[in-house]
């Protein structure tokens, strides 16, 4: 019995190299370390991708819904006529449990598929923020009610509203 856990600690405690398997290759530093192979699923994916096969795949995961990118072009594009302005008062539509918020749009996001923009309210007398992002397949419909008053405001991101309530209850209600 002696002799048995002899040759095993002798076996786990031996400063002589193992042999390389297949597993892994001897660690340069060590004789008794062992690497873990590299894997080689994300090289065969690249390769793929490079050879252009699946490639289609990766196209339709990255690239937006056609209404989608319309929705970007129309109320995000700084050359259309529909612009999303700040301080417009801007109602969304959302598709879980059909829910809609309306409120001034305080700043604009534009991120080519990232665009997003945020719109504050006043809800109960709590100021409510929500940010909304263009390309989210929740997103079901942007409407403009007003645009902002005299054609535009002086600045594009209108964070000072959360500190001035009463700038905000003018501007929602159309005096300014």
């Amino acid at each position: 019995m002696a002799s048995a856990t002899r040759h095993i600690f002798k076996r786990l405690f031996s400063n002589t190299a193992r042999s390389a398997t297949p597993e892994g290759a001897a660690y340069p530093f060590s004789k008794t370390a062992l690497t873990p192979p590299a894997p080689k699923a994300a090289e065969t994916e690249v390769e793929r991708l490079r050879q252009g096969k699946r490639l289609m795949e990766f196209v339709h995961k990255t690239l937006s819904p056609p209404e989608k990118q319309a929705l970007l072009q129309k109320y995000f594009s700084r050359r259309s006529k529909d612009v999303l302005q700040p301080g417009s008062i801007v109602t969304v539509l959302q598709d879980q449990a059909p829910t809609q918020f309306t409120g001034v749009l305080i700043a604009i996001r534009r991120r080519g598929q990232a665009t997003s923009f945020r719109l504050r309210n006043i809800l109960q007398r709590t100021g409510v923020e929500m940010q909304f992002f263009a390309n989210s397949p929740s997103l079901k419909e942007i409407k403009v009610v007003r645009p902002p008053p005299k054609g535009r405001m002086r600045r594009a991101k209108l964070f000072y509203l959360r500190d001035a309530p009463d700038k905000m209850s003018a501007l929602a209600g159309g005096r300014k």
